[in-house]
């Protein structure tokens, strides 16, 4: 996925990172280690491709109830 301009704000300024993302679900806090996606310097916008999604899923507790339910 290529974004040369952020969807909220319209700048230019979007780039590709790559860092630990930390997320929260109904007050637990989960980290995402080296996950790669794009973000807006000047909104703070951040925009997650499919394999992004897949690495938030798999260590967010929200989708691990899920599982758990299914089973």
């Amino acid at each position: 996925m290529k974004i040369t301009t952020c969807p909220t704000c319209g700048s230019d300024k979007i780039k590709k990172v790559r860092r630990d993302y930390a997320g929260n679900f109904k007050g637990e806090t989960y980290v995402v280690p080296a996950l790669e996606f794009h973000e807006c310097p000047a909104c703070g916008e951040k925009v997650f491709d499919r394999e992004a999604m897949r690495k938030i899923q798999s260590h967010s507790p929200a989708f691990a109830a899920r599982s758990l339910a299914a089973a």
